[in-house]
């Protein structure tokens, strides 16, 4: 179905839409109940009837997307040459009711470190709609045996195995990703921290760790040329500050509280140019009258906007760093 491969399509481009639904017909009308459409800033996927009950729901579509509204909406309109119109008559003598739901971007997660907190983490977020990535040096931590709990994940799981320079990652997130820095090596972390404060798209940047480590990590970001402002972009400890406990699993729901109030609070990114098809113009001008949206107890549907982001430069320090020998996350 075109406007499933639409969805899908708006999702993988991290784009902002909103899928129509014929929801009732009564009378005559150009489509059947339960036909769709779907609508970006600057396309149009599939066809609830054309004409001027068309038009107007992909007006007011392209409006929430704008807003950023987050709640469905019911449009009326009636096909009838008595009742008012912007885009052309339209006058099959029917009503139709249509639901707008928005499709809006999922939050993106990057965890760098699936050891035992970041494992717990994964499988907390994993119930949530988002685009989940698992970015680890060792190979064993993301080997599919591994993994397999994750296999009914709500989320989009990504996994990014990378044996050297983990850190190149960073650059390749999608804006507005929440990163959070929990790997088995203290130098891979300041990498990846060095990494994270240089890439201006990122909506958080989250470090596990104790006082000490970050002490000697504020001064190692100076003296690599850092300012004090791009250096507070990291919050550290993460999580939940009354929620004592240093089991890897008491971590992991502690973070994935702070990450799920981030969530909360970010916007969104800016929807990105669409590479896909040019937009369609609504089906013959014909008519329906102007429809009051009201609020519809129903929940948005899939989501998604923005372009992934220029691969990420990395500091010369990191790329002749050496591993320090493995430790658990949950004392680090």
């Amino acid at each position: 179905m075109e406007w499933l491969k639409a969805i899908q399509l708006l999702r993988t481009g991290r784009r902002a839409g909103v899928l129509v639904t014929v929801m009732s017909v009564r009378g005559h009308a150009p489509r059947e109940a339960g036909a769709k459409m779907v609508v970006a800033d600057d396309n149009v996927w599939s066809t609830v009837g054309g004409g001027n009950l068309e038009a107007l729901a992909i007006s007011r579509s392209r409006a929430m997307i704008a807003d950023g509204v987050t709640v469905p909406e019911v449009l009326t309109a009636a096909l009838s040459d008595k009742a008012p119109y912007q885009h052309g008559v339209q006058c099959c003598g029917g009503e139709v009711k249509l639901l707008l739901e928005p499709l809006p971007v999922v939050p993106s997660v990057a965890i760098f470190g699936v050891g035992h907190v970041g494992m717990e983490l994964a499988r907390i977020l994993a119930r949530h709609d988002i685009e989940l990535h698992l970015v680890d040096s060792r190979a064993e931590q993301l080997a599919p045996e591994r993994l397999r709990v994750l296999d009914d994940a709500v989320a989009q799981v990504h996994v990014h195995n990378v044996p050297v320079l983990p850190e190149l990652v960073v650059g390749e997130l999608p804006p507005g990703t929440h990163a959070v820095i929990m790997t088995h090596d203290h130098a891979e972390d300041a990498a990846l921290c060095d990494a994270a404060i240089r890439t201006e798209q990122l909506a958080t940047i989250g470090l596990i760790g104790s006082s000490a480590k970050w002490t000697r990590f504020q001064r190692k970001l100076t003296e690599d040329g850092n300012t004090a402002t791009a250096i507070a972009r990291i919050t550290t400890p993460i999580g939940l500050p009354d929620l004592p406990g240093k089991e890897p699993v008491v971590i992991a729901v502690s973070v994935a509280a702070w990450l799920l109030q981030r969530f909360a609070t970010t916007p969104s990114p800016a929807p990105a140019s669409s590479p896909a098809a040019p937009p369609r113009t609504p089906a013959s001008p014909s008519s329906a009258p102007s429809p009051t949206p009201t609020s519809a107890p129903a929940g948005p549907g899939p989501s998604l906007a923005s372009s992934p982001a220029e691969r990420q430069t990395v500091s010369a320090h990191s790329a002749g760093r050496q591993h320090a020998p493995a430790q658990r996350e949950a004392t680090a």
